[in-house]
């Protein structure tokens, strides 16, 4: 779901009366945005959100037309001075926010919207601007909460006369009076409609411009020069460099809400209504997880032992050997499960009491610690024990792990990764996001123990009070977790019956598939690429052959100069920024008439096969040439597979090479 928040400012400040606080700020436009986005969660269910806003500077709109919106009137005061609360509110509700700086809104929404029909994912724009009427489709659909409108393909063609792909043209001919875009004088949406209809395109009228009578006609043939330019304006680009922080829709999804966040604002703008609604919210959350907590984040009185002696390690053992059920978890030199080695061991019995095993710490400095192969022996019977009842989050990794050491883990009896996917399939499902949210505890993080970046520590290099308070934290964590997720999965006859005879054995077939790998014909694959590395060559001498001069390939700025610059070709569609696009659509369509764009098309497709098929696949595999991927289980909301490092299911089969390869 894609909400246009620029018009949500406008709308929400024009909807209400001049609402303030006893202090005299404005409120009516905060009020009326958080009211709308309430209306439209209920109205809609979306595992993707996102509201859009544009930034402040010129788009290549601006370039194109110096009058573009130039009758807006400055932005009202009193709206101004609450744009950044109301950027807060919108993030604490749990929206993430996109703005990027050269693009307008509707042009990110069209570039996310597409991205998102590319995965099959359905989309939902809420919005009153009927430019967006140019990206309905099968896979996209408008909605407009003020009116309590929708529109779909055939909506569109009832609201204005014509349909989706027509709107562009339509537009153009009418104008946009809201963005200053002069259309054709006196044509109106009948006009506009009946034109399109008998025409069929915008092209063909032009091409028929003087067949067109009365004054009407005249005024067309008068805007005939201005009809491409006014065409590029209103036209939405569906294909803006959104930047890296926007290259897959699942960063996209929905936040939990920052409860002290919406306290703060709500309390500073007034908002009674609605902090009683947050306190309502809060009492009915701990109420279905069988426990009252305070909505504060916080930390715990705990108690961590650091296991250092065999007294001690024997002491544990007992514990967990008479447990109805422990927790458990790994930490380990690498997050790659198959190459990880064993770093130390924590195990929880008790609420907020647990115990860090370090093995193999070997910082300057470190403790004397227990010998690593000691430990796993005397463990053993206990991990590979299937009556020594177990919990974890995503025990298939630790299953890994422990199978390095030639250990078989058994005995998994519960996982809270698979309990929050049961019952939250769209939200997060690490252990710091299911802390926050279901414990109101704020929980040590990877990052704050191990640091980030070049500095990053493997976590055999952290001090051993740190780790056994990070170690002891994640284990004890899981088993408060399970305490408060289990009941409600169990509460549910079919719930329960999916985790227990689904989701729980399905996590044991996928660690036995994980374990045995793929296996690969290396030589084949080096034969396929030594075969693509010379189709590949041979495409860019013919390219550069055909371009008169050398240039890279590979370089959608030097490909835009060759083929529009120097060879001419017609400028199918252009960029954000206002620049030929270069991109597989407009290849595609210039290759229907023209040999180097057919080549340079080829050429990607067949660099792509060798660089993340042929020659990445042999480098990931191990010795017995099998190639060991990660498949997610607790990722994509429709309950189907990930494939992950590498990605194993987006294997092309399309062309003959790629069914090769596959």
């Amino acid at each position: 779901m894609l909400v246009d928040g620029s018009s949500y400012l406008y709308r929400a400040y024009h909807a209400l009366p001049d609402l303030r606080t006893s202090g005299g700020e404005p409120t009516g436009a905060l009020r009326g945005f958080i009211s709308m986005l309430h209306v439209l969660r209920q109205q809609v269910q979306a595992d993707y959100l996102a509201c859009v806003f544009d930034a402040k500077g010129k788009t290549f709109r601006d370039d194109l037309y110096s009058e573009y919106k130039a009758n807006r009137t400055a932005m009202p005061d009193d709206l101004g001075r609450q744009i950044e609360p109301i950027h807060a509110a919108v993030r604490a509700l749990g929206w993430p926010i996109v703005q990027i700086e050269g693009i307008e809104a509707d042009d990110v929404i069209a570039t996310l919207a597409r991205r998102a029909s590319a995965q099959q994912f359905r989309t939902v724009v809420s919005t009153s601007d009927k430019d967006l009427a140019q990206l309905v489709d099968a896979q996209v659909t408008l909605v407009n909460t003020m009116s309590n409108e929708t529109l779909d393909i055939a909506g569109v063609n009832r609201k204005f006369g014509v349909p989706p792909e027509r709107i562009v043209d339509y537009l153009t001919l009418v104008g946009d009076s809201v963005d200053n875009v002069p259309g054709v004088d006196k044509v109106g949406p009948k006009t506009a409609a009946k034109w399109l209809h008998e025409y069929g395109s915008l092209d063909r009228l032009i091409e028929h411009a003087s067949a067109v009578k009365g004054a009407v006609g005249d005024n067309l043939r008068k805007a005939l020069e201005w009809l491409p330019t006014a065409r590029q304006l209103v036209t939405i680009r569906s294909d803006c460099d959104l930047g890296n922080e926007l290259e897959s829709i699942e960063e996209l999804a929905m936040r939990p809400p920052d409860v002290e966040v919406l306290r703060d604002l709500y309390t500073r703008f007034e908002f009674k209504a609605y902090l009683r609604e947050l306190d309502g919210a809060a009492v009915a959350t701990a109420t279905n997880a069988e426990v009252t907590r305070p909505l504060a984040v916080t930390r715990p009185d705990t108690q961590y032992e650091t296991v250092l002696s065999y007294e001690q390690l024997e002491a544990w053992l007992a514990k967990i050997g008479s447990a109805n059920l422990t927790a458990i978890d790994t930490e380990t030199t690498s997050l790659d499960p198959m190459s990880a080695q064993l770093v130390g061991i924590s195990f929880s019995v008790e609420p907020l009491r647990a115990c860090y095993i370090p093995l193999s710490h070997q910082y300057a400095g470190a403790p004397k610690q227990l010998p690593l192969n000691d430990v796993l022996e005397q463990l053993r019977p206990w991990l590979e024990s299937p009556h020594q009842r177990k919990v974890g989050h995503d025990t298939k990794r630790d299953m890994h792990v422990f199978a390095n050491h030639g250990i078989r883990l058994a005995g998994i009896a519960h996982d809270t990764q698979l309990q929050s996917y049961m019952l939250e399939v769209h939200r997060n499902h690490d252990m710091d996001s299911l802390a926050e949210r279901h414990l109101a505890r704020k929980t040590l993080t990877y990052v704050e123990v191990c640091g980030k970046g070049v500095n990053q520590l493997c976590f055999d290099e952290v001090a051993i009070d740190r780790a056994t308070e990070y170690a002891g934290e994640d284990a004890e964590v899981k088993l408060a977790l399970h305490e408060t997720l289990w009941p409600r999965v169990a509460g549910d006859e079919k719930l329960r019956f999916v985790y227990e005879e689904i989701e729980l054995p399905t996590a044991l077939v996928l660690y036995e598939m994980e374990r045995t790998g793929v296996l690969i014909d290396r030589d084949k694959l080096g034969a396929h690429s030594v075969q693509l590395g010379k189709r590949i060559a041979e495409l860019e001498a013919k390219s550069h052959e055909i371009a008169g001069q050398p240039f890279n390939l590979g370089s959608p700025k030097q490909i835009g100069e060759i083929l529009f610059d120097k060879l001419a070709l017609p400028v199918v569609k252009k960029t954000a920024s206002g620049a030929p696009s270069t991109d597989e659509e407009v290849l595609e369509k210039l290759a229907l008439d023209f040999p180097l764009p057919k080549m340079l098309l080829e050429h990607r497709g067949l660099s792509k096969l060798k660089s993340t098929y042929c020659d990445k696949l042999p480098a990931t595999a191990d010795a017995q040439g099998r190639v060991h991927t990660n498949y997610g289980q607790a990722i994509a909301v429709t309950g189907r597979l990930s494939s992950s490092d590498p990605n194993l299911q987006n294997i092309p089969i399309r062309t003959a090479e790629g069914r090769r390869i596959r």
